[in-house]
């Protein structure tokens, strides 16, 4: 079918040890997509949605022990331990690839494996990435096609080469005691094997756009980030591009696909979506940063996604999307909690049982998910697929913190900006496992898919700082600042937006900050406030922007503690953490 030997030789190498009865090749056309939902409705893989409503999409249910991504099960395996890292868990690549060929041998057996080519990037960019995923699930299949861009222009773009990301998955008997996500950076590959949740078997996500790829990207001197990118407009014309990382549960995908307040909407200005999850960022020949988004589609996580909180995802989804353990309706819909429509009086919950909302369980699995092409979002940016990528003028970091961090400050330096991100976290809510207000830490959101030693990967953005002539400025957002009844005081959502304009104010030079021990912060007259006044008052945004000792103090030994656990913390990350305490006089 395709006529690169290296790729031919590999997937020969992995038919022998899992023994397909067949074996077809993924080429990307329309016919071959029908082809497999066709099969895939046979065999009951997959559910065929109202398609006067929600045309072109589908609903699967996982195995009720396969909802997530199982970090327990994901593994690190370089040839020494420490290139690992403290934070990864770790496996010999001998011990590995003998231990999973055992439960890989004959996997497929009654099976056909499918391989699948696909390109991380825009086609004919030369950022963008080739590669091969083979799988003995059609849900895989289906999801990649929406998620990468796969088939010939995969093939096209790899020509003759041999670098491409070797990516073996097997559902096997979706034993979760045999579950295993390896990834072998120094080998370019991935093996995935007991599994079928989209986290753990869509090797193009996480496994090599962010594991792999950060591993690369040292290699390399580019950065693999897990960050989305917006682009603002203003009434002029003008767009200016941002990358941001937050840990889960902060609203980023909501951040990606911002709507302007009317006020500003009636100026002109629009917010545009490059990507919601994954910034691959290279230095440009103008000396800026210049990010590309990986992926071509959302996956997107599903209750809580309303008109109200996203009204551009949920807009997405209305076609060619599949979703994953939600709620069936009676009219052969979807719903889930947090929707904001009502739940239908009967329907189907995720694991397959009849479910009305007495139930007194969910309907929707929390991490329930939509799969759906990027080019369908409203807000989609005109820029997204340029091969070149976007400029990026300032990157933030953030988290969910109820009293330590302010609305919005600036580094003083990149250096600064990396020490910022490094000691990013976010505190546990009621809805998270154990105590209430616990930090955790996710230095740059990166924690469970840097897929090397953490340290290293600091030093790596320490050494980037020093390579771009004109880097971004550096931001940390904080939208979850509460007051003593542990009511959120910044309303969020769409009034982000303010915050943002200050932000490329300051990239622009058009506004002054004044200087703090922690970094530059807005005068209260610089954020705009204009049409919300009755909810955020002078008073209070100065409430927001205010830095308490105290809670410094209890932060700065939660940092030590867990730079603590780094055996090669860069000597630069220390230094900043000596200058801030200076600073605060503590």
């Amino acid at each position: 079918m395709y006529s690169n030997k290296a790729v031919q030789n590999w997937v020969e190498e992995m038919a022998k040890l899992t023994k397909p009865d067949n074996i077809v090749w993924i080429d990307g056309s329309e016919e071959e997509k029908e082809r497999l939902e066709k099969q895939a409705l046979e065999t009951g893989e997959i559910i065929e949605l109202n398609q006067e409503k929600l045309p072109g999409c589908f609903l699967h249910r996982t195995e009720v022990n396969d909802v997530a991504r199982v970090e327990g099960r994901t593994f690190i395996c370089t040839r020494r331990k420490e290139d690992a890292g403290p934070t990864n868990n770790w496996m010999d690549p001998t011990e590995a690839y003998e231990k999973l060929s055992k439960i890989f041998d004959g996997s497929m057996k009654g099976r056909t494996m499918y391989v699948i080519p696909y390109l991380m990037g825009p086609a004919g960019s030369p950022f963008s990435k080739v590669g091969v995923e083979v799988t003995d699930s059609i849900y895989v299949v289906l999801n990649m096609r929406i998620m990468t861009r796969m088939g010939k222009v995969a093939m096209d773009h790899l020509g003759d080469s041999d670098d491409f990301v070797k990516g073996l998955h097997s559902k096997a008997n979706l034993d979760p005691e045999n579950r295993y996500i390896c990834h072998f950076p120094e080998d370019n590959t991935i093996w995935s094997v007991n599994s079928g949740y989209g986290g753990n078997v869509l090797l193009g996500k996480k496994c090599f756009a962010l594991r792999i790829a950060s591993y690369m990207g040292r290699q390399e001197g580019w950065m693999a980030e897990h960050m989305l990118i917006l682009g603002i407009e203003d009434p002029k014309g003008n767009v200016s591009y941002i990358a941001a990382a937050f840990p889960s549960a902060c609203g980023k995908t909501n951040l990606a696909m911002l709507i302007p307040p009317e006020v500003y909407a009636k100026e002109g200005y629009k917010v545009w979506t490059v990507g919601d999850d994954i910034a691959w960022m290279r230095i440009g020949e103008d000396g800026r940063l210049w990010a590309i988004n990986p992926e071509a589609g959302f996956f997107g996580v599903a209750p809580g996604t309303s008109m109200k909180s996203n009204p551009n995802a949920l807009l997405t989804t209305q076609k060619n999307t599949i979703f994953t353990n939600v709620v069936l309706t009676p009219e052969n819909t979807v719903w889930w909690e947090g929707m904001g429509v009502e739940p239908p009086a009967t329907g189907i919950d995720w694991k397959g049982n009849p479910w009305t909302p007495d139930s007194g369980e969910k309907g929707a699995h929390p991490n329930s998910r939509f799969t759906a092409p990027a080019c369908q979002c409203p807000s989609i940016s005109p820029e997204w697929e340029n091969p070149k990528g976007v400029p990026i003028s300032a990157i933030l970091f953030g988290g969910r913190r109820a009293k330590v961090a302010p609305l919005v400050y600036q580094s003083f330096d990149w250096e600064h900006g990396v020490f910022m991100g490094a000691t990013m976290g976010s505190e546990t809510t009621a809805a998270a496992m154990g105590a209430v207000g616990v930090v955790r830490r996710d230095p740059m959101a990166m924690l469970p898919f840097c897929g090397y030693n953490m340290g290293d990967y600091f030093a790596h953005w320490l050494e980037m700082g020093k390579k771009i002539p004109n880097p971004p400025k550096i931001f940390n957002v904080n939208w979850f600042r509460t007051n003593d009844e542990g009511k959120f005081i910044w309303p969020g959502f769409g009034e982000n937006f303010r915050v943002l304009k200050w932000i490329l104010d300051r990239c622009e030079g058009k506004v002054d900050a004044v200087e703090s021990p922690i970094g530059y912060l807005p005068d209260v007259n610089d954020i705009d406030l204009t049409g919300i006044e009755d909810e955020v008052s002078k008073e209070t945004l100065a409430n927001l922007l205010s830095i308490d000792k105290e809670s410094w103090k209890e932060e700065i030994n939660s940092q030590s503690e867990f730079f603590a656990k780094f055996d090669r913390l860069p000597a630069e990350i220390k230094k900043q953490q000596e200058a801030l305490i200076k600073r605060l006089g503590i």
